[in-house]
């Protein structure tokens, strides 16, 4: 099985290196940022193609890892050159965060090209895609996902079939939205115990074995304390996936105040210049004395 990537960033290369590692063929790569696929290509011992045809051409499966709605629409319907060119037989899973829609959208131009298309949607970070320890959530038809299985087990250390095209985005939509609601609340709590005196070892203790417990806990609690805030996923990234959870609650009708002010506190980050911080950089923005934002706000 030959298999491509279309975005090769900090998840994309390195879902691409723990295929090779696991005797995939990796044949193509395509990232807007020609270096880095470049580079990567050298690594891996593939083509790091110009075109994003070729990659079609090149591929039995191909990834893609992309940024946006902007971006998963292009690379699939861009005018000249798109991923559906001579695409019959071709298999497409889909890993960004972007809107239900689209995927649904994807999946039906990538029907009428011949090909299949699955959304596989990952709740998981850097380490966990080299390790091949993602959580996929995967929606779409369930003959794509059959297809697609033996790859995305190699890939993963759960693979979980959600439904039908769309409904997987909605499910990681929810998960990113609680992640960074908690992500939010815990910068909000250490901030506090710092400025009351607390020991905030002692603190993210007590928090980790009473009801303030969370995997954000384990996974950011001492960053926000260290101000370590290496970039595993950016608070633009942050502000984008709150943001489609919040467009979908708008069409029911629902107000969710809590993912909102999420949203507005990440927007805030990017409007300040640090959105390409990991989104434990919120932290920046609770924290007496610390950069010139938390200011007169505590």
């Amino acid at each position: 099985m030959n298999t491509g990537f279309v975005g090769v960033g900090r998840m994309g290369a390195n879902m691409a290196r723990r295929l090779k590692d696991r005797n995939f063929h990796v044949t193509a790569l395509y990232d807007t940022n020609r270096k880095v696929a470049t580079d990567l290509a050298g690594e891996l011992g593939c083509a790091a193609c110009q075109d994003l045809a070729e990659v079609t051409a090149q591929s039995d499966v191909i990834f893609t890892v992309v940024t946006d709605d902007k971006a998963m629409r292009n690379i699939f319907s861009g005018t000249g050159d798109n991923l559906l060119v001579n695409a019959r037989g071709k298999l497409f899973i889909n890993c960004a965060t972007i809107s239900p829609q689209t995927h649904v959208d994807v999946e039906k131009m990538a029907e009428k090209a011949g090909a299949q298309s699955l959304e596989a949607c990952m709740a998981s970070s850097i380490t966990q895609a080299r390790e091949g320890k993602l959580y996929l959530m995967c929606g779409g038809a369930e003959a794509a996902f059959r297809k697609a299985e033996p790859v995305l087990s190699e890939l993963a250390a759960t693979v979980r079939f959600i439904g039908k095209s769309g409904e997987a985005a909605k499910v990681k939509a929810l998960v990113n939205m609680v992640m960074n609601i908690n992500t939010a609340g815990l910068a909000e709590g250490l901030a506090l115990g710092d400025a009351l005196g607390l020991d905030l070892k002692a603190l993210r203790e007590v928090f980790a074995q009473t009801g303030a417990a969370s995997r954000v806990l384990e996974t950011d609690g001492e960053d926000m304390q260290n101000r370590d805030h290496s970039c595993f996923f950016s608070a633009a990234h942050a502000a984008k996936d709150s943001g489609i959870a919040l467009e979908l609650a708008r069409q029911l009708g629902l107000d969710l105040p809590l993912a909102r002010a999420t949203k507005e506190q990440y927007e805030r980050m990017i409007a300040e210049g640090l959105g390409e911080l990991d989104k434990s950089g919120i932290a920046e923005l609770t924290f007496k004395d610390r950069h010139k934002h938390s200011g007169g706000r505590v």
